[in-house]
């Protein structure tokens, strides 16, 4: 499997072979299906609350006498079925949405999201994103001169702050450390960009 390889100018140099580590072939759906739905409900903050019939204030006095009046027994206000009573079984903050994914699928999740890119030619490399100093225009012309358009997932090799200020202030493009990124980052980007020399660890991250 091959990937382009384009300057940081944009235009393309030619193509260099994905290690084999990383790009297998195999796009494995339900891993990446179970991964991403894990992501997206590890995101979720349980606040929504309500208070139940012991939680809402007032109501401690019987609103009338059991026996001789004709209407139904009550006794509280705050029961239920009065307005401004509690709520029956509502949501509470102790709640927990959390969803764990064994280590393994997370794996082959991330190996099948590098898959699919690469097969569907929106993997890049880029020779080397070496920066003296934050420039948004030159990252806004590598992508132009490369044609690349959507959402845009830059991998770098090693942590590069210059690079992630110069794209900080762009939308849809997210600046990671290559081996840092998640199956849902990967798919979540219409193109992947790679820093060439960061493959030289593809076979680290294949398994972390």
């Amino acid at each position: 499997m091959k990937a382009p390889i384009i300057s940081i100018e944009g235009a393309r140099s030619g193509e260099q072979d994905l290690p084999a580590t990383l790009f297998d072939g195999v796009v494995h759906e339900p891993a990446m299906w179970q991964t991403v739905k894990a992501y997206l409900a590890n995101q979720r903050q349980a606040n929504a609350s309500t208070k139940n019939r012991a939680a809402v204030r007032g109501g401690s006095r019987k609103p009338w006498r059991q026996k001789g009046t004709g209407r139904a027994r009550q006794g509280t206000i705050r029961a239920p079925q009065w307005r401004g009573g509690g709520v029956v079984f509502g949501p509470t903050p102790a709640r927990n949405y959390k969803q764990d994914v064994p280590k393994k699928v997370r794996w082959l999740a991330r190996r099948s999201a590098y898959n699919a890119r690469a097969q569907d030619e929106r993997l890049l490399l880029v020779e080397s994103l070496a920066m003296d100093a934050p420039k948004t225009k030159t990252i806004v012309g590598m992508l132009d001169g490369a044609g690349v358009t959507g959402n845009v997932l830059v991998l770098t090799d090693g942590y590069r702050p210059v690079v992630w200020r110069s794209a900080s202030n762009l939308p849809g493009v997210q600046v990671l450390p290559f081996g840092e990124e998640s199956a849902y980052d990967v798919l979540w980007a219409d193109t992947v960009i790679i820093e060439a020399t960061a493959l030289e660890r593809a076979g680290e991250v294949a398994h972390a």
